[in-house]
């Protein structure tokens, strides 16, 4: 009698909506234990787990380590599971190829032991940008050309976008030491380690903090967001005035 390896997988099927730009969405795989070991999920980090890497057309690695999803239960050798599979999408849109697999948390993916990943090519379409939302205030004026610029970057992936703020000084008037860190120039921050102020936000997502009385969002959760320079806002005196 042959032999089985323990852990070997037989993927049947991926059921996915049209995915777009870095939004998430919860797909589908249909796959079969075929190994001698039952699979099982223990705890948060340990046993396997389903998750996925988004690769370019000629296989480079573009995200290794996506999102990990338990096993709800244990999969006994030879039977075929429906798994569901937090999914998010690369930035930018464009053609990638998915590869999911089941992960032995800080151990191996299965791929690694001689089973073949579960691929597909897939074009990832532009984000929706049709439901985004700017939070101002009564003291912002965007510049000429800040909305289109801001929707092509949540049509690039990013749910929220915050740019630089500038505000009138004059001989009696100082900006505020808040917004030091948002005078314009430069152009796109992924790692900038403030607050994006009078922000432009997709659904769900809602300003959950203020600067210098103005509303803002701090980067929370997996919602994947960006900070350019290139979008600035005018920023009147608290007075309302404009000056002549």
């Amino acid at each position: 009698m042959e032999s089985r390896a323990p852990l070997v997988v037989r993927w049947h099927a991926l059921e996915l909506d049209p995915p777009q730009a870095g939004a998430s969405q919860v797909a589908t795989v249909e796959l079969e234990n075929t190994g001698s070991a039952t699979w099982r999920t223990r705890g948060d980090e340990d046993g396997l787990f389903l998750s996925y890497h988004w690769l370019d057309e000629r296989g480079n690695p573009i995200v290794w380590d996506g999102p990990r999803t338990p096993l709800a239960s244990p999969v006994e050798p030879e039977t075929r599971t429906r798994l569901p599979l937090r999914l998010r999408a690369p930035i930018p849109p464009g053609r990638y190829r998915l590869a999911v697999d089941l992960v032995e948390e800080h151990r191996f993916w299965l791929a690694e032991l001689g089973n073949e990943p579960l691929e597909r090519e897939l074009e990832i379409a532009p984000r929706d940008a049709d439901g985004a939302r700017v939070f101002l205030s009564d003291r912002a004026e965007p510049t000429p050309g800040w909305q289109e610029h801001v929707r092509q970057l949540h049509e690039e992936g990013y749910a929220a976008v915050g740019g630089a703020l500038a505000a009138e000084t004059g001989l009696l008037r100082r900006a505020d030491a808040a917004l030091e860190p948002y005078v314009p120039g430069g152009g796109r921050n992924p790692a900038f380690a403030h607050p994006l102020v009078c922000p432009s936000l997709l659904p769900p997502l809602e300003p959950n903090t203020e600067v210098a009385g103005l509303p803002a969002w701090r980067p929370e959760g997996d919602e994947p967001w960006i900070y350019d320079a290139r979008a600035t806002i005018r920023l009147r005196s608290r007075s309302g005035r404009r000056r002549g």
